[in-house]
C-alpha cells in the first residue's frame, strides 16, 4: 500500500513557543556552562586562599618555644610549665584540616610530613621521660626534638611555599581560561545567532508567505476575481483554517453571483420580451392601417409589397425562438423593417444597409439595429419636413464590430444629447428602447460594450453599437 505523507501543522502558538525556546534554551545553556566554570575556578582559588590563610596562622615562632619549654622541662627549671603538648597537638591538627583541603602534590606531601612529625615529636617526648639520667635526656633533646621542630617548621614553609606557588599558577591559568573562555563564547554566540537567525527565518517564513499570499487573494478578490482557487498551504493550523474558510466563502459568494446573474438576465429576457410585446402590436396597427390605406387607393403592388416585407419582418422577429442570430438574419430583419416603413413615408426617407458579407456568420442579440433604427425614424427623420436618410453600416475592427446608425434628421441639443447619454447610462425608464438594447449587451458582453450616441442639432444623430466578434454557433444561448 502506497503510503501518503501529510505535512504535519501545528498551532501558531505552539510555533512561536517553539521560537521562544530555540532562543532561551541554547543562550541559557551557554551562560549556565560560563557560570559553572567560573564557580569552579573560584572555588578551587577559594580553597587554596583558605589553606593559606590557614596555614599563615602557624605560629612563626613555633621551634622556639617547643625547643624552649622543652630545655626548661628536661632541665627541671623554675619557669617549667610541662612538656607543650598542646603546640604540637595544635600544629598536628592544623596540619590534618589542610590536608583535606589541599589539592597541590608537592603541598600534600608537605603538608603529610607536617602531620608525620607531630606525632613523631609526641612519640620523643614522652621518650623523654623514660631516660635514666639528665645527660641522656639532653641527648634526646638535641638529637630528636630540636630536629623535628625544625622540620615540622620547614616543612610547614615549604606547605607555604607550594600553595603560593600553586595559587599564582591558579590566577595565570585562571586568567588565560577566562580569555579562552571569552574567544570561544564569542564563537558560540555567533554560531548560536546564525543557528537561531536561520531557524526564525524558517518559522517567520512559514507564518509571513501564507498571509502574504491570503492578502494577494483578497487583492484578487477585490478586483473582481471569485473563482474558487486552491487553498493556500500553511503550516500554521489557524493559517489553514481561515484559508480554508476563505475559499469555501468565496465559493459560496461565487454561487450567488451566477445566481444573482441568472435572475438578472432572466429579468432582461422578460423585459425584451415586453419590449417585443410592446413594439409588435403599435406597429403592426400602424402596418395594416397602411396597407388598408393602400389597398383603398387602388395601389395592388405595393400593397402586396408591404404585406410581403410584414411576414418577413414577423418571421425573423421569432427567429425560431433564438434570442442570438446572425448578422446576416438581423440585416434581412432591418431591410424587412425599412421597406415598410419605406412604403408608410413614401418619399419622407430614403435608406442604406452595408454589412460586409465575411461578417454575417458573427452573432448579434436578436433586436439590436431595430430599435435603434425606430429612434432614427421617429426621433429624427420625422421631426423634419426635408427628406431624410438612415445609414446602417458593420465595420470590422479585429476582435470587435462597431455598428452605427446615422440619420441626417433633426438631431438634438447638447442639453438632450446628456440627457440620452445618462438615460443610457443610469437605466431611466425614458428611451425605454436604447436602454434595454444596451443593457442586455453589456450583461451578455461585458461594460466595454454597448451603445453610444453622438448627434448635433440640425445635422443628425449617429447611434455605435459595439459587439465582440464571435461566430453565432459559439454565442450564448
Amino acid at each position: 500500500m502506497k503510503k501518503i505523507l501529510t505535512k504535519r501543522k501545528s498551532n501558531m502558538s505552539i510555533m512561536l513557543g517553539r521560537l521562544i525556546t530555540v532562543i532561551f534554551i541554547p543562550m541559557s545553556i551557554v551562560i549556565a556552562i560560563l557560570i559553572g566554570i567560573l564557580c569552579w575556578y573560584a572555588y578551587q582559588y577559594h580553597t587554596i586562599l583558605h589553606n593559606v590563610t590557614s596555614a599563615s596562622a602557624f605560629n612563626q615562632d613555633f621551634k622556639n618555644e617547643v625547643d624552649l619549654k622543652m630545655f626548661y622541662y628536661v632541665s627541671d627549671s623554675a619557669y617549667s610549665v610541662g612538656k607543650p603538648i598542646d603546640e604540637v597537638e595544635n600544629a598536628r591538627l592544623l596540619a590534618e584540616e589542610l590536608l583535606k583541603q589541599t589539592s597541590d602534590k608537592k603541598s600534600i606531601e608537605s603538608i603529610k610530613s607536617v602531620r608525620n612529625l607531630c606525632l613523631t615529636l609526641e612519640q620523643r617526648m614522652d621518650e623523654i621521660d623514660d631516660a635514666g639520667s639528665y645527660d641522656e635526656s639532653m641527648s634526646q633533646l638535641d638529637n630528636n626534638i630540636y630536629i623535628l621542630t625544625d622540620l615540622i617548621q620547614t616543612y610547614m614553609y615549604d606547605y607555604l611555599y607550594h600553595e603560593s606557588v600553586h595559587l599564582s599558577l591558579l590566577q595565570e591559568e585562571l586568567t588565560a581560561q577566562l580569555q579562552y573562555m571569552i574567544y570561544g563564547t564569542l564563537a558560540l554566540f555567533i554560531i548560536m545567532v546564525i543557528l537561531v537567525a536561520t531557524y526564525i527565518s524558517g518559522i517567520t517564513e512559514r507564518i509571513t508567505a501564507p498571509i502574504a499570499k491570503l492578502l494577494k487573494r483578497v487583492g484578487d478578490i477585490k478586483g473582481g476575481d471569485f473563482e474558487v482557487k486552491q487553498p493556500v498551504e500553511a503550516d500554521a493550523i489557524e493559517i489553514q483554517t481561515l484559508s480554508d474558510g476563505f475559499e469555501e466563502m468565496v465559493g459560496q459568494l461565487n454561487t450567488l453571483i451566477q445566481e444573482n446573474k441568472q435572475a438578472e438576465r432572466r429579468k432582461r429576457h422578460a423585459e425584451l420580451e415586453l419590449l417585443q410585446a410592446q413594439i409588435n402590436p403599435h406597429f403592426l396597427y400602424n402596418t395594416l392601417d397602411t396597407i388598408i390605406w393602400l389597398i383603398e387607393a387602388d395601389k395592388k403592388q405595393d400593397s402586396i409589397n408591404m404585406v410581403s416585407a410584414l411576414s418577413d419582418f414577423f418571421r425573423f422577429c421569432l427567429s425560431r425562438g433564438k434570442d442570438i442570430i446572425t448578422l446576416e438574419e438581423e440585416q434581412k430583419h432591418i431591410l424587412s423593417y425599412l421597406s415598410i416603413q419605406k412604403i408608410r413615408y413614401q418619399d419622407r426617407m430614403d435608406y442604406e444597409v452595408n454589412i460586409p458579407d465575411s461578417l454575417y456568420p458573427y452573432s448579434i442579440p436578436k433586436l439590436t439595429l431595430q430599435p435603434l433604427v425606430e429612434n432614427s425614424i421617429y426621433h429624427g427623420i420625422k421631426l423634419q419636413r426635408e427628406k431624410g436618410s438612415i445609414k446602417v453600416e458593420a465595420i470590422d475592427m479585429g476582435d470587435k464590430i462597431e455598428l452605427t446608425v446615422k440619420d441626417n434628421g433633426a438631431g438634438m441639443t447638447e442639453e438632450r444629447l446628456k440627457e440620452m447619454r445618462k438615460v443610457i447610462i443610469n437605466g431611466e425608464k425614458v428611451g425605454f428602447g436604447l436602454r434595454t438594447v444596451h443593457e442586455r449587451m453589456q450583461l451578455l458582453y461585458g461594460e466595454e460594450y454597448g451603445l453610444s450616441i453622438s448627434s448635433t442639432e440640425g445635422v443628425g444623430t449617429t447611434i455605435t453599437a459595439v459587439i465582440p466578434k464571435i461566430e453565432e454557433t459559439k454565442a450564448f444561448p
